[in-house]
């Protein structure tokens, strides 16, 4: 829900589409770079590429210009401050929109296609070459996230806390630092929002695919999990719910919802019966529980927090 928003609001705020015609837009989007690049897979991979190149050097561009305090930067990296349950809000939807349960299963799926009907030896050059792969993807999706907290309090903190869409930071950020700063933001929104609706697209397909035990057209699967995510947020549109409060509460279930596929994944992984000469070294188990129970920490104290507001 939270990817296909994104990809409304910036067709909104780029083109003045209307949100409900923006909606529309925003289904079709997926479906026609799916469908360009359904033989090639290589292709699709050059278009995330492309993305999350936009993406990064966007939000690179917003940081410069906005000038935040290098020393609260450094200081904020080790000790973080949450303030107040709003504040914890954010960070446990920043854990969803980071993380993500849905692209575990991809990740999956992605490997399992790459080394299907390849030899062993292929197999461990297939592995080393995805660690490396996900741990780039991952440090530059935390710093771009990164780049977004920072763009915003330097932006806005001082004199503009009381914003509360991204329509109205994106009308603050034109008089404050140009229009240029206005158009990276909602390209980069955007470029984020295509993203992230192909990898939520490929993994509806994935699951779907894996629930069901057999093959189903291709085209079945990509229409209806699109669809699928796209009428609840149609919906609520229609019903007049904010965009942002849709977008910070779905990736806060996003979050909560990381254990469910996390937890499964951990103990797979470390079960040599079931992956042989790949199973998890013990530092790599242990690592992942340790970061199972945070994303849990946090995830229970908002839960208990919330139930007692």
């Amino acid at each position: 829900m939270a990817e296909y928003l994104g990809t409304v609001i910036a067709l909104n705020l780029l083109f003045g589409i209307p949100m409900i015609y923006a909606a529309v837009f925003g289904a079709l989007d997926v479906i026609l770079i799916l469908a360009l690049t359904t033989r090639k897979f290589r292709v699709l991979e050059q278009v995330f590429i492309l993305l999350i190149s936009i993406i990064s050097f966007g939000y690179l561009y917003e940081v410069f210009i906005t000038k935040p305090d290098p020393s609260a930067i450094l200081y904020h990296s080790f000790v973080p401050l949450i303030a107040n349950s709003n504040a914890l809000l954010i960070t446990v939807g920043i854990i969803g929109a980071t993380v993500m349960p849905h692209a575990l299963f991809v990740h999956s799926w992605f490997t399992k296609n790459k080394s299907k009907d390849k030899s062993i030896q292929e197999k461990r050059i297939l592995r080393k070459l995805h660690l490396r792969e996900n741990v780039v993807i991952l440090v530059i999706a935390g710093m771009v996230n990164a780049a977004i907290m920072i763009m915003a309090a330097a932006a806005f903190n001082a004199h503009y806390s009381s914003i509360a869409s991204i329509s109205d930071a994106y009308k603050t950020l034109i008089p404050l630092f140009g229009a240029g700063a206005g158009i990276v933001f909602v390209i980069t929104l955007l470029s984020s929002g295509i993203s992230s609706s192909i990898v939520g697209t490929l993994a509806g397909q994935a699951v779907m695919e894996g629930l069901l035990g057999m093959k189903v057209n291709i085209w079945l699967r990509r229409i209806v999990t699109r669809f699928i995510n796209v009428i609840p947020t149609t919906i609520a549109l229609l019903l007049g719910f904010d965009p942002l409060t849709i977008l910070v509460y779905s990736q806060v279930i996003l979050s909560l919802m990381i254990p469910l596929p996390m937890i499964p994944l951990v103990l797979l992984t470390r079960n040599k019966e079931v992956m042989g000469e790949f199973v998890n070294r013990n530092i790599t188990t242990i690592i992942s529980i340790v970061f199972v129970g945070i994303i849990l920490a946090f995830d229970s104290y908002l839960i208990a927090t919330t139930i007692k507001l």
